[in-house]
């Protein structure tokens, strides 16, 4: 973990990496005017593009679901990144060499261009491993595929390969590539033994591990051959790329839908996350040797986007306001102890949390075999709630046709729902519970809200949560709060287009953000804090002046300019700046553009103008122009002035 990266760093990373490039990649943009272009959001579901990209000032927005940001905001949206992970990846990618600040945190202990050689000793391994499966010896490997009905092209799609048996053919063929020892063994890629290092993977079948960015950082192995004395399925050690507490295989295929369909399905092995992708299921993913902990439900949180702070309502009949996060497991004996191991973690989610089953104990490999992609789809979406799966397992061991075995149930399943995070759905459940038992729904009840006094009632981190939020707010999807009954999700009511004068202040604030330098600076600067009358625009308009207005964007590019102002918002005014920054406007011609600009510019001026005028004739109509005659020439001549301004800009306008 390292620790902050320096801000001339971050700076140069968001300036060389073009945003149309990387959303482009995702997106597919078209143009959109002058400077702009847009497409289909990738973060929900819409027929007509709401989103748009204007890579002069380096920003993206959707007018659909009113997410937006810059080319760091998008990768870590698209690929659930955090800020330094997404900061590193675009710096790979554009070649920067990141430095980070003295005694901000943990220091990095890789030396500089480490990683890169380790992402590419594991990129020339994947490419080897995927040429030898065509290769006379890894007929074992084309059969198991087969057995299972995989083809070439689906092995081809997961990427998947074969390891020689030989002891060294990895090791010379990277030799081969200029890697160096050291490099070999911090790569995982083989192993130490008495007489050196020598292949880790012999023999098998080989299925490479990709982080979210789609990069390979380890690989999984299929053990084929009976003399093969290792465990079934061997991993990448951990390495500097490779935690396994924080990798799921098959997350750089599925990133994409599960952050549009906010699902992600969590089954258990390399063959059933290419089972239920072949099948219609392109939301699976699949730990790497160990069980789903608190790293991969941090990491199915931000995927999901469910990134509440504040509980993330569960809604009735299947919804929920933080997504799904759907388990598969055997109907086994194993099967059920990963369901209630779930059920564990399952405190630490906001997106509401199911269980699909298959009674016969066919994982989603085995059950597209047998019955096909529908049956593997219905095993989805016949997923219960994970609290009616957990408490009916619990159920299921007691004998509930005598008395003894109700109560003693009951005193174990009650804690379970005690447990329940959501407060309004523990009541649901006790009700379905004295009916699973066939016992009276009072009794029930007063034997959970007794466990829940045992369990000291709400867990800390949710009481927690209740202090933290401000009465008369809710809590917005990126924990920000939002007003009650507000239009939108930024906090500010928008008025409505059809006002000509708010229409005309968003207009002025889109150039401003947009064209800079089409503006001169005095025509901006000068303004007063008051001459914005709609607070949304008002608020903008303080965080440009917070900036250092038009004097300072001259010294910028465009880019720069509204990442400026980014930093002096609040996230409600975040988000307007977001949206004004890249919402397209009327003028679609490139030769026409500063004659738009300009005109905005003349119109809003001329509209404070008349303000003045206005409130300069009301002030003069109630001076007595004899008892108060100084102040009423002083107020004469004011108007005056202000009617010659207003002149001047209209004779501006009819030259221009």
């Amino acid at each position: 973990m390292a620790g902050l990266i320096k801000r001339e760093d971050v700076d140069a990373v968001r300036d060389k990496a073009r945003i149309e490039e990387i959303v482009g990649e995702q997106v597919t943009l078209r143009p959109a005017g002058v400077g702009s272009m847009k497409g289909l959001c990738p973060f929900h579901d819409e027929r007509s593009p709401s989103f748009h990209v204007r890579p002069q000032v380096g920003r993206w927005h959707c007018f659909g679901c009113n997410e937006g940001g810059d080319v760091i905001s998008f990768v870590q949206k698209i690929d659930g990144l955090g800020f330094s992970e997404a900061v590193e990846y675009l710096a790979g990618r554009v070649g920067i060499q990141l430095r980070y600040e003295e005694g901000s945190g943990p220091r990095r202990t890789e030396e500089p261009g480490k990683r890169q050689r380790l992402l590419e000793a594991n990129r020339i391994a994947g490419a080897f491993f995927a040429e030898q499966l065509l290769s006379p010896e890894a007929a074992a490997g084309r059969a198991f595929l087969a057995e299972r009905s995989f083809d070439r092209n689906d092995a081809l799609h997961f990427g998947i390969g074969y390891a020689p048996k030989g002891w060294d053919g990895l090791l010379k063929h990277l030799r081969g590539k200029g890697f160096t020892e050291a490099e070999l063994t911090a790569s995982g890629l083989v192993s130490q033994g008495n007489r050196g290092i020598y292949d880790r993977f012999r023999g098998r079948l080989i299925w490479p591990i990709r982080d979210v960015t789609g990069e390979t950082i380890g690989f999984g192995a299929r053990k084929l051959y009976d003399e093969d004395q290792g465990p079934k399925y061997l991993n990448t050690p951990e390495t500097a790329l490779y935690k396994k507490s924080q990798v799921l295989y098959g997350i750089d295929l599925a990133k994409r839908d599960i952050a549009k369909n906010k699902q992600i399905v969590v089954v258990e092995g390399y063959t059933d996350v290419m089972a239920a992708h072949l099948s219609g299921v392109t939301t699976a993913v699949a730990t790497c040797g160990t069980a789903f902990g608190s790293d991969h439900v941090r990491f199915a949180r931000r995927l999901v986007g469910d990134t509440s702070a504040g509980g993330g309502v569960q809604l009735a009949g299947g919804g929920s306001s933080g997504g799904e996060i759907i388990f598969t497991f055997d109907g086994d004996a194993a099967g059920q102890k990963a369901a209630m191991r779930a059920f564990g973690e399952d405190q630490k989610f906001y997106a509401q949390t199911f269980v699909a089953v298959e009674p016969s104990g066919m994982d989603p490999c085995d059950l597209r075999q047998a019955r096909g992609p529908q049956a593997v789809q219905a095993l989805v979406e016949g997923r219960q709630p994970l609290f009616e799966f957990v408490i009916k397992t619990t159920l299921a061991t007691y004998d509930l046709d005598t008395a003894e075995g109700r109560v003693a149930a009951l005193r174990a399943a009650a804690p379970v729902v005690a447990g329940i995070r959501d407060t309004a759905l523990r009541p649901e459940y006790a009700r379905m519970l004295a009916g699973w038992l066939g016992m009276d729904g009072e009794s029930v009840l007063r034997a959970v809200q007794s466990a829940g006094r045992g369990q000291g009632g709400q867990s800390s981190q949710q009481r927690g949560n209740d202090r933290g939020r401000p009465s008369g707010t809710e809590q917005s999807g990126d924990g920000g709060s939002r007003l009650p009954g507000a239009d939108t999700g930024d906090g500010f009511q928008r008025p409505s287009q059809s006002d000509p004068i708010a229409r005309l202040e968003r207009q002025t604030l889109e150039v401003i953000l947009q064209y800079p330098h089409h503006i001169p600076a005095a025509a901006v600067d000068d303004l007063p804090g008051d001459a914005f009358t709609v607070p949304a625009w008002r608020a903008v308009h303080e965080a440009i002046r917070a900036a250092g207005g038009l004097a300072t964007a001259a010294q910028r590019q465009d880019s720069e300019w509204v990442g400026l102002i980014t930093e002096e918002c609040s996230p409600p005014v975040l988000a307007l700046v977001n949206e004004l920054s890249v919402a397209p406007l009327p003028e679609d011609r490139p030769g026409a553009i500063d004659d738009y600009v300009q005109g905005v510019v003349r119109a809003f001026v001329e509209l404070g103008i008349t303000r003045k005028i206005g409130n300069a004739r009301s002030r003069l109509q109630r001076l007595d122009p004899v008892a108060e005659a100084e102040a009423y020439n002083q107020a004469f001549t004011d108007l005056l002035s202000l009617e010659q301004q207003r002149r001047e800009i209209r004779e501006q306008g009819a030259r221009d």
